[in-house]
């Protein structure tokens, strides 16, 4: 597989175009595609969606998945992960490379990073106003999560509860896009969003594998690092059963429309990457195909979840 280019200064004169692409712009679809979810499913149970309201919340969402994006490269710098990390397939796994290639230094990254959390802060204020005040336990939780999952004294996927992290974090955002628009909290984006979240959690946890040698060194201890490569292989299996189970039973249950089902077109794809890490779990560097194949997997999914939610 042919990897694309890493950043280098020379090809990133341009300030704002540095920026923008510091914060892995390709991969904020999956905040977008969380909000989708909590905007079908506000939809699907009789709200009129309010097209301002929706905006900023997308542009919320997008922010503060920047920001994380941002300070997980700076603490990473700090520990030396992505410094000695010679197995990443860019640019999905080994960070942004932009302090190890000097694209900008650490204390850009880390004052940028927490710009966009200050950016978080004050687009959430500004839904509260417009929504309800307990939108600010929801932000706080999303904010605490970005932070303290790299961040000392937390380091909350070096001490295994990353995968937790990034199903909490992305179901805050279908959650906190539903509760904008309802005004008020409500079971059904947990209900809703819990299948897709679970397959945007594989994600990190199949980028691990190409990680896995420096971040052992490195003292980032997450169930990839902490189990044998045979084993831990295993979890991203256990994830796609959980995921496509939880959509069948919410369906069996009433609680998701019948044509929810149709999200189930997305499993093929789920199950042709947990083939190719179940053979190559070992050989991280023939794993580029099978993150691919998540990154589709967890796209299609929401796609067509959010579509069945909005037409059903």
């Amino acid at each position: 597989m042919t990897q694309p280019m890493e950043p280098t200064l020379d090809a990133l004169r341009n300030p704002l175009a540095r920026y923008v692409a510091a914060t892995r712009p390709a991969f904020l679809s999956a905040s977008l595609m969380a909000c989708f979810v909590g905007l079908a499913i506000a939809r699907h149970d009789g709200l009129v969606i309010d097209a301002e309201l929706a905006v900023v919340t997308l542009l919320f969402a997008l922010m503060a998945q920047a920001g994380t994006n941002v300070l997980n490269d700076y603490y990473d710098a700090l520990n030396g992960t992505d410094a000695q990390n010679s197995e990443r397939i860019f640019p999905f796994t080994g960070g942004s490379r932009f302090i190890q290639n000097g694209v900008m230094t650490q204390a850009e990254m880390r004052n940028f990073g927490f710009a966009l959390m200050a950016g978080v802060a004050a687009a959430g204020l500004w839904l509260m106003a417009h929504s309800a005040p307990q939108l600010f336990y929801i932000g706080l939780a999303g904010l605490f999560i970005g932070w303290a999952y790299s961040a000392t004294p937390f380091r909350l996927n070096s001490r295994g509860w990353g995968e937790l992290c990034v199903a909490a974090g992305f179901l805050l955002v279908t959650v906190g896009t539903d509760f904008v628009q309802r005004k008020g909290f409500s079971v059904a984006p947990l209900i809703a969003g819990l299948s897709y979240t679970l397959l945007v959690t594989n994600l990190l946890y199949i980028n691990q594998f190409p990680d896995r040698r420096a971040d052992t060194a490195a003292g980032k201890l997450h169930w990839v690092a902490r189990l044998d490569v045979r084993q831990a292989r295993w979890g991203y299996v256990l994830v796609v059963m959980l995921a496509y189970m939880w959509l069948l039973i919410a369906v069996v249950l009433g609680w998701l429309p019948l044509f929810a089902l149709v999200a189930l077109l997305a499993l093929p794809l789920s199950v042709k990457a947990a083939r190719q890490l179940l053979r190559h779990a070992a050989q991280p560097k023939q794993l580029g195909d099978a993150i691919k194949l998540t990154i589709a997997a967890m796209m299609a999914h929401g796609v067509l979840l959010s579509l069945a939610l909005i037409l059903g």
